[in-house]
């Protein structure tokens, strides 16, 4: 098990930076992948970016170049520097680890682009 909180959310520019992180409750970015992946009402959560255990980042089309991924293994933080935002943007964005084909889900932090 493992427990994963999210912070950093809120109100946002167009055009404006946020930086939200994720703190995990254990060790454990030697063995999962972190992700980050944002839902809108109505729609099904995607993916936004992720870094595997290796350190590989990926991201989705629509978010490369306007957010980077990364993250502190001695703090078990994992963050999103999101820059640039858009309100398409907006959405509840959750930390993810992906564990042994086993999900584990914060409890998601708001993100509004609006001005």
């Amino acid at each position: 098990q493992v427990q994963l909180v999210e912070s950093g959310g809120g109100l946002v520019q167009p055009g404006g930076s946020l930086r939200l992180s994720c703190v995990a409750s254990r060790h454990i970015f030697s063995f999962a992948t972190m992700g980050w992946y944002r839902q809108t009402p109505g729609k099904q959560r995607e993916l936004v970016a992720k870094i595997t255990s290796g350190g590989t980042a990926i991201y989705a089309d629509s978010m490369r170049g306007r957010f980077t991924i990364s993250r502190d293994i001695p703090k078990n933080m994992v963050y999103l520097q999101m820059n640039s935002l858009k309100p398409e943007d907006t959405a509840a964005y959750y930390c993810n680890a992906w564990i042994d084909n086993t999900n584990y889900w914060g409890q998601g932090t708001q993100v509004t682009v609006s001005s």
